[in-house]
């Protein structure tokens, strides 16, 4: 694991020393408040659900864009200039590498949704805020941004080309996003297929502070098949 918490320094700093994490958080956190104090002013509660709960005009809708542009150079990058080439040689295994950059990636916006607590203050200081789901919603959304930055990091592994690994990502994650308003649409028998698929059907329950053990297993299985794959194809591409 030591190996593990290098690359994701080493990626995490990467982040820093541009102006990328800080262009990441700051937008989130505008963003995210202009969406959500719009909606709560309107709706006089004091919680945060509107913060947590997917829709096309939420936070979580921001994230579908921004996880996979945070994770389109981890290896595309590296593979177009030759640099994966250079660390596949090293005593490091491809598992420690493609956890490490999922690390990196994952804490950059962790710390974009947990910079958000600003706003759960701001509402606990005007009303009488329930912590409890609070607590759940952040939960949630920090397994939904996990998940997202998985299928980022498989989509960054297939292919040298940062825009078309943004693009490919970007697809998915909205494609796993939107699905849940299809099931409205379709028979009924096929509706609970449809609903489990969605990242949003488990991010809504979640959104309300009701922690399923089937929603945490959903995204933790999510996110280890998506690192798995990613795993496979640089082993591949390698041999």
């Amino acid at each position: 694991m030591h190996k593990v918490a290098v690359i994701a320094k080493r990626e995490l700093a990467s982040y820093f020393n541009a102006p990328v994490a800080y262009i990441v958080i700051v937008t989130f956190l505008l963003v995210a408040g202009w969406m959500f104090f719009s909606g709560f002013f309107l709706t006089g509660r004091a919680d945060l659900r509107q913060l947590f709960a997917p829709s096309p005009f939420s936070p979580s809708m921001l994230l579908v864009i921004i996880a996979p542009a945070v994770t389109m150079r981890l290896i595309a990058e590296e593979r177009k200039s030759g640099t994966i080439e250079l660390i596949s040689t090293m005593p490091v295994r491809k598992w420690e590498i493609v956890v490490g950059k999922f690390l990196a990636a994952y804490a950059l916006l962790s710390i974009a949704i947990l910079s958000t607590l600003v706003y759960a203050i701001t509402v606990a200081a005007i009303g009488q805020l329930d912590w409890g789901p609070v607590v759940g919603g952040y939960f949630g959304l920090l397994l939904f941004a996990g998940a997202l930055s998985a299928i980022g990091l498989l989509c960054s592994s297939l292919t040298q080309n940062q825009i078309v690994a943004f693009i490919v990502g970007f697809i998915i994650c909205a494609v796993l996003y939107f699905v849940f308003w299809l099931q409205f649409f379709v028979p009924t028998s096929v509706a609970p297929v449809v609903e489990f698929v969605s990242v949003s059907s488990h991010l809504e329950s979640l959104a309300r502070g009701v922690i399923d053990t089937r929603n945490v297993v959903y995204y933790l299985s999510l996110i280890a098949g998506a690192l798995f794959l990613a795993m496979r194809v640089m082993s591949r591409q390698r041999a």
